[in-house]
């Protein structure tokens, strides 16, 4: 074993790995875990699944240790705001309390469930007793918390001269505490390291390498007289992986609720009826008011989505952090799309200025491109994360725009009766042609949710909204778009209620697609060990059956 410290250049790249085949399931880290770091109920940041799979008689048990994966591009690290989430130079991802301001970005891009957020204290026997409240920790309430790998007792270690991962008093408190040795910690970036010289001499798998995190938990599965299985079509059929009672299957995530989901409706419902008064401007009225009175209407709308957002985080009065990320978070590009787009139009409409009000709209459809990548960046949700979520929510915005913008001509006509011909049919031809692209995204989106990994409780969400989707969102809207565009001397009745029904198909589909599809990753055994019975038996056991069979 080579010490980490001897060479001074040297970055260790810290890990571990796990031996499915040793874990016994005991729970010894999970408590171990909780006691280094004083969680509180609920939270627990080490844990072991108990999966069983197969039916009598070929049927199998394995103890999956969980828990953060310390990857090397680190999905929760570049979405968050504030920089509360890093990484050091030795890959370990940690967290800055006090920085945090619980928004719930890291939580939702982190494909492990490896975030927990408690917004209060909760007590183990039901009150407050004098040992838990002499190590509670109140500044982890309300923000993101996860696992550190100890990182303060490796740090002490290191600056000790000691090897983490050989000096247990230095290692994170799960290895330490392993009864079956299954968990190891060690230095992958040393060739002689402990975990080193495991994942070279033995095979092992990676949760969820497909997603190009690399994760630093490495899950060994074999051993030398028993050779390990790629996972077998009971364990990755639909009805498997749609029970809630199986460990593997996500849970609905809980930390965007209604109100994150009112931030994409009103944010794309105001920033699509910006661009669409610009549009509407530029190429048909020409009119300086109407242009600052689409951006006025657009401002309240965002406002009140941008309100909501405030109310969702854990620690409202540290909002102002979530500027400090421009470079990697789509979260801050919004708030700076936002902080031009609402002086822009104070500016427009106290200076009359045209040049403002452009300005404007073009902040407005730079906060609708941050609101399609937000929701994307999310690459622990696969309903979210799948390709064609930011066309989806980029036209949709443009779509409520224009039903917007459709709805209120009814009421407010234009300046001249010739331009309110001319915008009612723009704007009738541009439904026309949103409602059918709207429409075609989801059927795609639909068609390539399996492939594209959305498991079978989303793929089941979405498919329960897409009928009423298709019928009131799309359908309706553009048969009501084609009467306007053939009959219409003028805002109409029809232009009206197709407009209407745009906007409620538009808040439709983002509040179900944020709150009731949006299930966790799950976890995973991309290979599987041999340990069970029948056909799920070691294939040694399977022959010393055989044999005993035939000497019978």
């Amino acid at each position: 074993m080579t010490d980490a410290n001897a060479d001074t250049t040297h970055t260790p790249r810290w890990g571990m790995t796990v031996d499915v085949n040793r874990c016994v399931g005991c729970q010894t880290c999970t408590v171990a875990c909780k006691h280094w770091n004083d969680t509180q109920p609920g939270v627990q940041w080490r844990k072991v699944l108990d999966v069983e799979s197969g039916s009598f008689p070929d049927v199998e048990r394995v103890f999956l240790v969980v828990g953060c994966q310390h990857c090397a591009e680190p999905p929760c690290v570049p979405v968050c705001p504030t920089g509360a989430t890093k990484q050091r130079a030795d890959g370990l991802v940690t967290m800055d309390y006090d920085t945090c301001i619980g928004c719930a970005s890291c939580a939702v891009a982190c494909p492990y469930q490896a975030r927990t957020i408690a917004h209060k204290h909760t007590w183990y026997y039901g009150e407050e007793t004098v040992q838990e409240d002499a190590v509670r920790h109140k500044e982890r309430e309300g923000v993101a918390q996860k696992c550190t790998f100890c990182a303060d007792k490796l740090d002490d270690g290191l600056a000790q001269g000691k090897v983490p991962g050989v000096d247990w008093e230095y290692t994170p408190s799960c290895a330490a505490a392993c009864i079956a040795s299954a968990i190891t910690f060690g230095d992958f970036n040393d060739p002689d390291s402990n975990v080193s010289e495991l994942t070279a001499n033995n095979s092992y798998f990676q949760m969820h390498a497909e997603l190009g995190t690399d994760p630093q938990i490495k899950y060994l599965y074999e051993t030398p007289a028993v050779p390990g299985r790629d996972p077998d079509a009971g364990d990755l059929d639909d009805e498997r992986l749609a029970d809630p009672a199986n460990p593997l299957v996500g849970e609905r995530q809980k930390f965007w609720d209604w109100r994150a989901a009112m931030n994409w409706c009103f944010g794309g419902l105001a920033s699509g009826f910006a661009v669409v008064g610009a549009l509407n401007y530029l190429f048909v009225e020409h009119d300086v008011q109407e242009i600052a009175a689409a951006n006025f209407a657009a401002a309240g709308l965002m406002a009140i989505g941008l309100f909501f957002v405030w109310l969702k985080i854990g620690r409202k009065f540290r909002a102002w952090r979530a500027i400090f990320r421009p470079q990697t978070s789509w979260m801050t590009r919004e708030l700076y799309a936002a902080a031009v787009f609402f002086p822009a139009v104070l500016i427009g409409i106290v200076f009359a200025s045209t040049a403002a009000h452009l300005v404007a709209a073009l902040a407005a459809l730079a906060f609708l491109v941050c609101q399609a990548k937000i929701l994307h960046m999310a690459k622990g949700i696969p309903a979210w994360r799948a390709p064609l979520v930011p066309a989806m929510i980029f036209s949709s915005g443009l779509y409520e725009g224009v039903g917007l913008t459709a709805f209120l001509l009814f009421f407010f006509g234009a300046a001249h009766v010739d331009e309110g011909v001319a915008l009612a049919r723009s704007l009738a031809v541009a439904g026309l042609v949103l409602a059918v692209l709207n429409a075609a995204l989801w059927v795609r989106y639909r068609q390539t949710a399996k492939a594209r990994g959305i498991p079978p409780l989303a793929r089941q969400a979405i498919d329960g909204i897409a009928v009423p989707l298709h019928i009131a969102g799309h359908a309706v809207p553009f048969i009501l778009f084609a009467v306007a565009l053939l009959t219409t001397t003028g805002p109409s009745v029809h232009l009206l209620v197709g407009g209407l029904t745009a906007v409620i198909g538009g808040f439709f589909w983002k509040y179900a697609m944020v709150v009731r599809a949006g299930y966790q990753q799950g976890f995973a055994l991309g290979k599987m060990p041999r340990r069970g019975s029948g056909a799920k038996a070691a294939p040694a056991r399977l022959q010393g059956f055989a044999r005993a069979a035939a000497a019978e």
